[in-house]
């Protein structure tokens, strides 16, 4: 089937029926009152977000294979789909691809900044905002640079030797010995032995360390080796190791050294420059510059590394560097497995301190060299810095505060949405553990946007549904995110064959089976948006992660993918905080240092927490030991989880500061046994742990919730005299209903609807500040406490209560049902279901997508009471006619339509239209290779009606 027949298939479907009229909230109809001109200025928003509040998305310029005329029908493809802004994003073309007879630019080329010229004036005539990644891929890189500026690690390698004899070694030998497994190498790496080492196999001090430095020079290596079991512990620079992932022409080629100052601004300078000599000042034209994923695979050094590393830490560190170091393999993360020498308790101990100092002065390194760098850059060119500031190189708090739009990633890893269980913290979770260091560095340093890259999906774009990407965005959400940058949108001509060019991402394509219904979600995402970056997030706990005891042991972790988390629970606490109805920021040590005590709180500049909970911290600098103990003094709640502090950090008087740090918390915990102590954690039960913690320690949530769950949580925000809840359901085809008591106040409930910017007093419960929330599958709530309390005021019907109370008389229809197909590959057919059957399981139906029309009709006596419709919770789009009076469109959740109004006496004639998903079509499709790329190891999923349809009333 050609594209332009598909589209005009699923555009008529999509135009067939109006939006629902009736509210998500079951039972209630949505009343929207609009408030005295000029008093309500955030509802006015809420009401039609601009542009900027809208999703943008990742717009991927495949291979620079471009044209004017596509870039300008693209944008208007996501204009008109709600989209607000796109980031400029060139990248590698896709192997299985087609290039149907097209010529790839060079990035900065005459010819490609004519077509970024025409990109950027089409947005801004259509009224949308242009961001533009820094090179093409990542990290930075380029074919262009030279070898001084490309990135270098001190890699490390070992080997058992015997002695008793000479060991004849050659520097080629150790060289080639040390090639770590990267994931994206560069085909023409340097490589220099830079030191050498021998040591006995059980190691007791430095002192027994045989330095062989002088001999790094000699291409034939003789070591005599003394008796007993030794190891030869060598050092490789490797410069110019890793190769840009996915770079464009003309952007890919060696990473560059991000460590290197002078070669970072000379890389952004020829940026700038080309694009300023073309366009004029680059603030006219681009929101942000943005830069994207620091995955360096292990990179580590630069040219003044050790003298940096004397000054700031008082020593020198090549004594111990090759003990520090762990063998690296793809992403730099540490490879499994012993080697080199065991090293006795106390040198041990030793090494993790050197460690932690190492760690520290390479992100320092990193923050000012870098990431200073490319924010100044920014500012110098009217732009504003964007950036993924996180993983082994940076300090997720710091690095953070440092950009103007911090930004980290949620992504979705299958159709299949999985229960959190006690297990694996990313389980069910499509944040990532990155996102709650991202949000709070953003509340710390003042800034309410705070941009998500969202769906990313590399395993099985084509079978994610509207319910799944508004189950992950919410959650999104949930981890403090308040605008999405979609990942993503693929530059992919008319004409390129069925999917089109796909290089990554959830598949955001007018290619979509669901594409006419997109808007729904991004309306939804866009009111969410307006009003939390227009509100602030409201925590009162502080929490802080046993970092500095984390590098010390095992480095600093790949972030947002770490190899390990320390302790096992620590990415879950933030989640039961919120789940329990209190609000939690991540602190550090800096951030504790540079606050002051006042009321009773712990303050950092506009944030005020009542409690600090430290997760198994153990070392700490004795100027953060004087604060706890200070804000315990004013009434603070200090609340050691796991373990207290008993270290200091770093090798320079450890000993003298261990002891200070030790006698510090001793003497707070001994002086304040109510709201200080150390807890132990019930790593099986942290939700309920943490209810009983707030109870023990008077933790007085924003909302008490009567019955916590792992798959219901919430947001507070508070904008002005309004205070918002935010409560999502995200838990696998689950529904909830549950008392929430809110600390808001003299204020009314009203229920603010993100679907259709309606909003209506809540329906009341049993007192003013106590409402009843009942969510299904993936729906949300958003309520506003506000000191406006005129309105009508809705009821829950006595159909909605017995729905919610499971006493509503069901009534299963029969069939047969008549079918009608019409395939995405132009097919129409008809049949006849006796009864209603998985598409999936069926051989014949097994390959299909698009729209699935069914028909019945059933026998009403007496209308004129309640009755729903009730299609179960489906991967699809459903939209319903009733004797040819449209009911609505339900995209995500439980799929119930309120017909009452609709039925006749007799015989009432029923159609039920089901948009598919792609994916077990593409599953099918064994030469396409787009398809077999994407889809090979994904299962098929479950399609059409499969429960039977029933009808709900009162019995």
């Amino acid at each position: 089937m050609i594209r332009r027949d598909f589209i005009r298939l699923t555009s008529l479907t999509a135009g067939s029926l109006p939006l629902s009229k009736f509210s998500r909230a079951i039972g209630s109809r949505a009343i929207r009152h609009y408030p005295p001109e000029g008093t309500e200025d955030i509802y006015t928003l809420f009401l039609d977000p601009g542009n900027r509040y809208r999703p943008f998305v990742r717009w991927w310029w495949n291979g620079d294979r471009l044209s004017g005329d596509e870039i300008l029908r693209e944008l208007d493809v996501l204009k008109d789909a709600g989209i607000g802004g796109v980031e400029i994003n060139p990248i590698k073309f896709p192997d299985e691809a087609d290039p149907v007879d097209t010529k790839p630019l060079t990035w900065l080329s005459d010819e490609w900044i004519s077509m970024l010229e025409i990109a950027l004036r089409g947005a801004r005539q259509k009224g949308m905002i242009c961001d533009m990644i820094v090179g093409s891929g990542w990290p930075y890189g380029g074919e262009f640079l030279t070898r001084e500026e490309q990135t270098q690690m001190i890699a490390l390698g070992t080997r058992n030797v015997t002695g008793g004899g000479s060991v004849n070694l050659t520097k080629k030998e150790l060289l080639d010995s040390v090639s770590p497994a990267f994931a994206s190498g560069y085909h023409d790496p340097l490589k220099e032995l830079v030191g050498l080492k021998l040591v006995p196999a059980e190691l007791q001090d430095l002192s027994q360390v045989l330095n062989l430095d002088d001999r790094l020079s000699q291409d034939n290596l003789i070591v005599d080796v003394p008796a007993g079991d030794h190891v030869l512990y060598y050092l490789v620079k490797i410069t110019g190791f890793m190769a840009v992932i996915n770079g464009a022409p003309g952007a890919s080629g060696p990473v560059l050294n991000h460590y290197n100052q002078a070669a970072v601004e000379k890389y952004l300078n020829r940026l700038s420059d080309k694009l300023t000599a073309r366009l004029g000042p680059l603030g006219g034209y681009f929101r942000a510059f943005f830069t994207d994923s620091i995955e360096l695979e292990g990179a580590n050094w630069c040219a003044d590394f050790y003298e940096q590393f004397r000054q700031r830490r008082g020593y020198d560190l090549a004594p111990w560097f090759p003990f520090i170091l762990f063998k690296v393999g793809e992403m730099g993360n540490a490879v499994s497995g012993e080697y080199g020498a065991r090293f006795a308790p106390g040198l041990k101990e030793k090494i993790e301190w050197v460690r932690y100092d190492f760690e520290t002065t390479k992100r320092a390194l990193f923050q000012e060299r870098f990431i200073r760098t490319f924010a100044d850059w920014c500012t110098r060119n009217g732009v504003q810095s964007r950036m993924q500031a996180y993983g082994m190189d940076c300090d997720p708090i710091a690095s953070g505060m440092m950009v103007d739009i911090p930004e980290c990633e949620t992504w979705i890893w299958s159709e299949e949405l999985l229960d959190f269980g006690t297990g694996d913290y990313n389980r069910g979770r499509s944040y990532t553990m990155i996102n709650k260091f991202v949000s709070s560095s953003a509340h710390l340093s003042g800034k309410k946007l705070i941009s998500c890259e969202e769906m990313t999906n590399t395993g099985d774009p084509f079978h994610a549904s509207l319910d799944r990407i508004k189950q992950a965005g919410d959650q999104s959400m949930l981890s403090g995110v308040t605008h999405s940058i979609l990942h993503g949108f693929n530059y992919s001509p008319l004409e390129t064959p069925f999917p089109g060019w796909v290089r990554y991402g959830t598949f955001f394509n007018e290619r979509n089976t669901w594409w006419p219904y997109f808007r729904r979600w991004t309306d939804y995402k866009a009111r969410l948006s307006v009003l939390f970056q227009h509100s602030v997030m409201q925590a009162d706990i502080a929490v802080l992660h046993p970092l500095a005891d984390m590098a010390a042991k095992y480095g600093f972790q790949r972030d947002p993918f770490p190899r390990l988390a320390y302790p096992p629970y620590v990415h879950k606490i933030w989640e039961v905080i919120h789940q329990n109805g209190s609000g939690c920021d991540y602190v550090s040590e800096e951030i504790l240092n540079g606050s002051v005590i006042r009321d009773g709180g712990l303050v950092y500049k506009d944030r005020y927490y009542k409690a600090l909970l430290l997760l198994e911290v153990e070392s700490m600098r004795p100027a953060t030991a004087k604060v706890l103990k200070k804000f315990a003094a004013a009434g603070g709640k200090v609340i050691f989880v796991g373990k207290a502090p008993h270290l200091s950090d770093g090798l320079v008087d450890h000993n003298r500061e261990s002891k200070e740090v030790d006698g510090l918390i001793r003497s707070l915990l001994a002086a304040h046994p109510r709201t200080t102590g150390l807890v132990p954690v019930d790593e099986k039960d942290l939700l309920n742990w943490f209810r009983n913690l707030q109870q023990q320690f008077s933790l007085d949530p924003a909302v008490r919730i009567s019955h916590p769950t792992d798959f219901i949580s919430q947001l507070h925000y508070r904008s002005g005299d309004k205070d918002f809840f935010f409560f999502i359901n995200y838990g696998p085809a689950r529904s909830n209903t549950f008392e929430a008591v809110f600390n808001t106040g003299d204020r009314t409930a009203w229920l603010w609807n993100p679907e259709t910017g309606e909003r209506s007093l809540y329906p009341a419960g049993p007192s003013k500040n106590t409402l009843t929330l009942s969510l299904g599958p993936s729906e949300s709530r958003l309520i506003a406490f506000d000191t406006l309390s005129e309105g009508e005021k809705p009821v829950l019907s006595a159909l909605a209560l017995a729905v919610r109370n499971g006493t509503a008389k069901e009534t299963a229809l029969k069939g047969p049902w008549d079918l009608t197909l019409n395939h995405v590959d132009g097919v129409t057919e008809s049949r006849v279901l006796k009864d209603l059957v998985d598409f999936s399981q069926q051989e014949e139906l097994r390959s299909f997508a698009g729209i699935i029309t069914y028909r019945n009709r059933f026998h009403v006596d007496q209308p004129g009471h309640p009755v729903w419709l009730d299609l179960g919770s489906i991967r699809c789009v459903s939209e319903v006619e009733v004797n040819g009076r449209p009911q609505g469109v339900r995209w995500y959740g439980d799929h119930l339509y309120d017909i009452s109004d609709a039925l006749i006496a007799g015989d009432n004639y029923l159609t039920i239209r089901l948009v598919t998903t792609l994916g077990n079509y593409m599953k099918t499709l064994k030469h396409n290779r787009a398809a077999d790329a994407w889809t090979s190891g994904t299962p098929f999923y479950p399609m059409g009606l499969i429960k039977p349809v029933r009808l709900l009333s009162i019995s």
